[in-house]
């Protein structure tokens, strides 16, 4: 059976880059999705907003678990570049 738990993709901000995201809570586990529209909702509402990188949630500054495992195929969407989903098909 699967649960929840594996489906959800959980991002935790890491402590030592809580400074650059002072509207997310370091070293809470969230759902990613929630994380990333957080992110964008307050670089829509900045006056000046930060430069993202080429991901939305860098792997150094956030802890990941569950969700779909890389390297297997899923119709879930992934992040472009990884197995199982590329933005051209």
């Amino acid at each position: 059976m699967i649960s929840a738990m594996t489906i959800i993709r959980e991002a935790r901000l890491r402590p030592e880059y809580s400074h650059l995201y002072p509207e997310i809570e370091a070293g809470t586990w969230l759902p990613a999705s929630e994380v990333g529209a957080t992110i964008l909702m307050t670089q829509l509402r900045a006056v000046h907003p930060k430069r993202l990188g080429d991901r939305l949630l860098p792997d150094h500054h956030f802890d990941f678990r569950g969700g779909q495992m890389r390297g297997g195929a899923t119709e879930l969407r992934t992040r472009d570049g990884e197995s199982g989903y590329s933005l051209e098909h």
